[in-house]
């Protein structure tokens, strides 16, 4: 008679672990932004939920924590960031939320730039208007960029070994969908004639691009967008527009029209699409996810490079 009893209490009590298992939380994860958010997304896929806290179309170099975010990363398992001092408010609100989620540096293992001053060399083509310092911007060659998604897969499998393998796949799925992307963008680059491959934008977010695809990028403020240009580079500028070495001028999502509209006006030069750099659009923009925002980059700069003497 126990045994009758017994067997009915067992099996409900493996059902309800069983479903238990299956419906175990996803791991909280908390992006510093938005492309960190997106390649964090990909990898974890249902397996994760994902807080970016300086989201679409935001700019990580002004970014103003709320008490928000401050809970987010206190609730977090996991905190993802770029490192390489892009984001400079990262520490000090990790420490103020009492935190206590591993912090995964995503630029680990990069090949860095190192950025230079523009009194340096400024009349070199690929003088990158900086102050010194380690250029952040890594992602902006997808050779890093499939790092980071390595070092992101690897640190959810490390925290949620039980989804281990799923992580494993869809970070292998990513790395092949970047390798295709690099290649395609080397062979959009390849199109335009080496001397036609020059650009302004507005803040030098490019060195990474500049050195994996033989571009060459002016830009009249430094790495960070709340920089103000000096008036010795903007004359330096508008002598490269109008000696007709460069008419691709471009504006960034998240950066100061008025330096590029100013330039546009003392010069004639045209004014290409804003370029999605330091955060990626919302859903119904043109660069939701990091592949589409290197696709929409690509080709906007490719037709506006073909149109430089």
């Amino acid at each position: 008679m126990m045994t009758k009893v017994l067997t009915p209490l067992f099996l409900l009590v493996g059902m309800i672990l069983g479903s238990s298992t299956a419906q175990a939380a996803p791991l909280k994860v908390v992006a510093s932004f938005s492309i960190l958010g997106d390649l964090a997304k990909q990898v974890g896929g249902e397996d994760v939920t994902v807080t970016t806290l300086v989201g679409p179309n935001g700019d990580a170099h002004v970014f103003q924590p709320t008490p928000k975010d401050a809970k987010a990363l206190k609730d977090a398992d996991i905190i993802i960031v770029n490192g390489l001092g892009f984001e400079g408010w990262i520490d000090r609100l990790i420490a103020a939320s009492g935190a206590t989620a591993p912090v995964v540096v995503a630029s680990q293992g990069v090949r860095t730039l190192t950025l230079k001053d523009p009194e340096e060399d400024h009349h070199h083509d690929h003088d990158h208007h900086h102050h010194g310092g380690i250029d952040p911007h890594a992602w902006q060659n997808i050779d890093n960029a499939r790092m980071y998604a390595q070092t992101i897969a690897a640190a959810l499998q490390k925290a949620d070994p039980a989804n281990a393998k799923d992580y494993g796949d869809r970070g292998a799925k990513l790395d092949g969908d970047l390798a295709t992307l690099d290649t395609w963008v080397k062979d959009e680059i390849a199109a335009v004639p080496h001397e036609k491959r020059r650009v302004i934008t507005t803040h030098d977010a490019f060195g990474y691009f500049a050195d994996a695809y033989a571009v060459t990028f002016l830009a009249p403020t430094g790495f960070s967008t709340d920089d103000e240009p000096s008036a010795k580079e903007m004359k330096h500028l508008i002598q490269q527009i109008q000696s007709g070495k460069t008419r691709a001028l471009f504006l960034e999502s998240m950066g100061n029209p008025n330096i590029i509209k100013q330039l546009a006006a003392e010069t004639g030069a045209v004014v290409g699409p804003a370029l999605y750099t330091d955060a990626l659009s919302s859903d119904t923009g043109p660069a939701p996810t990091y592949q589409a925002m290197m696709r929409y980059n690509v080709t906007s700069l490719v037709q506006a490079m073909k149109n430089n003497p």
